[in-house]
């Protein structure tokens, strides 16, 4: 008789008290007040109510709020309210209980918390878990309410990625993608450095296990090596530190999985050309915090003393700090085995600030400072863009990640008030962020005294003069000089209201010319309207119409009827069981397949399944995406578009992260059939010292001894130096892989490797 393997109720009780107890003692190691009875109470108010589910890995699911707790404790730092807002936050979605009932049994603040977290809740990891752009808009809102929200949110995102292995495969692509685009950014942003790491490893390992494997393996392979490297490094500086009387800690910081692969591929390096593993980190201990900036610049002098420094990559995050808090020292120096070292000098206070997060530290526990003040103007920033009334959601995804993901420069004003703007900012930027008005006339400014146009890129320490004219009129060709979402989101709003009397009139003129002719004014005639006519979108074509720049005839009654008898965008696909009515994405999803491609007639698709990848002679069950050119062996998903194919994307491309963020229900994970006998374009670049002969040993080597079809190669030579740009048919990826190493072969070619 087989055993049983799951647990008994009186191990699995014994399981569940076991989790509490060690969220409670870290809890009371903690520095907060002591608010152990309210704790409890939460505990078995959430245990009662989640009584008898499970997740699906089969564990109770109490389970997960208890380790959701521990996370908001230990690794956010937050304290009893938080606990219990994490114990209590799937309650109001997944039980009977309501928040009022909350409030009744722990107040109005905690119940306040679990409002806020039940608004954006995908519930027990059902299909609600993907986090559509509605859903973050609304995550962003809470924000400006009570920043724990996030941050129990992104605790709540952190376990749920520990606990991915159980999911479907598309499920974790839609989970780990939108994790990747949004979560780990906006960690990022809020100063969780620990857990933005944790997110992107944790989400490469789900995307790309093969690859995440192999380099851990090389990292283990190489610590030997790299452990003995260091010691020679870092020796000598504790000893100057030591002779100092500096009470310290040094160790080295290794990188992360995910950043070490996206230095391999941006760089295109092997990984044993990534020399720069690891960074020193020097955290000392000062009690008095006026004394700080002056440790931290006597440890960088010892450093100095010994080592050479790069002149260039000295960075000073002590005067003025990130937006998120963070707050260090960093310099780089010439290692002994000839190699760049970044070293990082923080006190214990930064350190805790950079690892928990500078978040944990505001107004409600610790008041309001010149720190705290950078988040509330980061927060306002995020309300100025939701209140933007109608972008894409897409649209609005892509606006958020010019905040999430920026690294930021330092300019003054005349008055010598100090501005914290993403790098690349134009003097337009700084105009739209100091006032609206001000950036719909802003004519140019002063530059450290020099007059310069709208368009110049500000650097950090400029100080800056926006010059303005009433007679000035905003145009949407601006948008092109800007880099902040706050700056393009009040610009577009700017322009839709001097706009908006025109597209008033162009509707007036489309609704009657529609209806006189007898066609609906639907989606299917719009989008048709917008293609003859070049527009964007019914506003564009609207303005046009307003202003007389498009005249409406005879000529547009054929399409548009055919258009409305016949659009795709009115099909109704069925996906597996469901019944789903398809609605428009970005033009990347529909692009028309190349010629070549010969397209198997549409089959219905299951996103809960598989979908096999089948191409022969006859044709293919599926599309490769126009923007990665993916092929069999890539690590990929499939996208159901508007058309009833499925479309197959690199997993890792932009437009993947976007559709993974935006449009989860339709994401399918995939498999490529082993029998594919299409040949698939892929491109790969070369480089070398140019010397007679090489290019007759590269083709000889491509179609003669690999036998591989060459479509295109560009060959530039400069100054002994060539490059060369080669384009061939393939089977797979294994393919290009084997014709980059025997490229590499050749004498004097030094890289060779594909691209995307």
């Amino acid at each position: 008789m087989e055993q049983d393997p799951r647990p008994s109720a009186e191990q699995e009780e014994q399981m569940i008290q076991g989790a509490f107890d060690e969220l409670l003692a870290g809890y009371l190691n903690s520095n907060h007040r002591k608010k152990v009875e309210i704790i409890e109470r939460a505990y078995r108010f959430a245990k009662e109510a989640h009584a008898g589910v499970r997740r699906r890995s089969g564990e109770p699911y109490i389970m997960h709020p208890i380790a959701v707790a521990r996370i908001v404790s230990r690794e956010i730092g937050l304290g009893s309210t938080s606990i219990c807002a994490a114990l209590l936050h799937d309650v109001v979605e997944d039980t009977d209980y309501t928040v009022e009932d909350i409030r009744q049994h722990f107040g109005d603040k905690i119940a306040q918390i679990v409002e806020g977290l039940t608004k954006i809740s995908g519930g027990i990891f059902g299909d609600k878990a993907s986090l559509q752009a509605e859903n973050f808009r609304k995550l962003l809102l809470t924000m400006s309410e009570d920043i724990r929200v996030v941050l129990i949110k992104m605790a709540d995102r952190l376990h749920n990625m520990r606990t991915l292995g159980s999911m479907a495969p598309n499920k974790r692509y839609k989970i780990a993608g939108e994790t990747l685009y949004i979560y780990a950014p906006l960690a990022h942003r809020l100063g969780l450095f620990a857990i933005k790491t944790e997110l992107e490893d944790l989400s490469f390992k789900h995307e790309h296990p093969d690859i995440y494997r192999s380099i851990t393996e090389k990292i283990q392979e190489s610590e030997a090596r790299r452990s003995s490297v260091y010691t020679d490094f870092s020796e000598p500086i504790k000893n100057k530190l030591d002779e100092l009387g500096i009470k310290y800690e040094a160790k080295a910081r290794l990188k992360s999985v995910y950043s070490i692969w996206r230095k391999m591929e941006t760089k295109h390096l092997p990984f044993e050309e990534v020399y720069d593993l690891y960074a020193m980190r020097i955290v000392f201990d000062c009690d008095d915090q006026s004394r700080e900036k002056g440790i931290c610049w006597s440890i960088y002098s010892a450093i100095t003393d010994l080592y050479r420094l790069h002149p260039e990559r000295t960075r000073d995050w002590i005067v003025t700090p990130k937006a998120n808090g963070y707050q260090a020292l960093h310099l780089t120096v010439m290692g002994p085995d000839g190699n760049w070292v970044e070293v990082q000098i923080r006190s214990r206070r930064m350190d805790e600030i950079a690892e928990k997060g500078f978040a944990a530290h505001w107004k409600y526990k610790i008041g309001e400072s010149d720190e705290e003040s950078e988040l509330n103007a980061w927060l306002l920033t995020i309300k100025d863009i939701l209140d933007n009334p109608e972008p894409a959601d897409i649209d609005f995804l892509n606006t958020l990640k010019l905040n999430l993901f920026a690294s930021e420069i330092v300019v003054f004003t005349p008055a010598g008030e100090l501005v914290t703007l993403p790098t690349g900012a134009s003097v337009l930027d700084l105009a739209f962020h100091l006032h609206t008005e001000l950036g719909m006339h802003c004519i140019a400014a002063k530059v450290n005294h020099k007059l310069v146009p709208l368009q110049h890129e500000l650097k950090s320490g400029d100080q800056v003069e926006v010059l303005s004219s009433k007679t000035q009129v905003a145009l949407p060709e601006w948008e092109r000089y800007l880099v902040t979402a706050k700056a393009r989101t009040r610009l577009r709003k700017g322009l839709r209201a001097m706009r908006q009397p025109v597209v008033s009139r162009g509707n007036d003129i489309l609704t009657a010319w529609l209806a006189e002719n007898d066609l609906p004014d639907n989606n299917m005639v719009i989008t048709k309207m917008q293609g003859i006519f070049h527009v964007g979108n019914r506003e564009d074509l609207c303005y046009g119409l307003g202003a007389d720049e498009i005249v409406l005839g005879d000529f547009l009654l054929k399409p548009l009827r055919k258009a409305a008898g016949q659009g795709i965008l009115s099909r109704i696909l069925t996906i597996g069981k469901k019944v789903t009515s398809v609605a428009t994405t970005t033009s990347q999803t529909t692009a028309t397949p190349p010629s070549e491609t010969v397209l198997l007639p549409a089959e219905p698709v299951n996103p809960k399944e598989t979908y096999r990848l089948r191409s022969t002679t006859e044709g293919s069950n599926f599309r490769c995406s126009p923007c990665c050119n993916p092929i069999p062996g890539d690590d990929v998903m499939g996208f159901i578009a508007d058309d009833g194919v499925v479309e197959i994307h690199s997993l890792d491309c932009d437009e993947a992260q976007l559709l993974k963020a935006g449009y989860g229900s339709r994401i399918v994970a995939t498999e490529w059939d082993a029998d594919t006998t299409r040949r698939f374009l892929a491109h790969v670049h070369i480089e070398g010292i140019d010397r007679r002969g090489i290019l007759q040993e590269l083709t000889q080597l491509i179609s003669t001894h690999l036998g591989i079809d060459m479509r295109k190669l560009d060959i530039e030579a400069a100054a002994e130096v060539f490059h060369a740009d080669l384009w061939v048919r393939v089977s797979d990826a294994s393919t290009v892989t084997d014709l980059c190493r025997r490229t590499k072969e050749i004498s004097g070619v030094t890289t060779a490797t594909r691209i995307n």
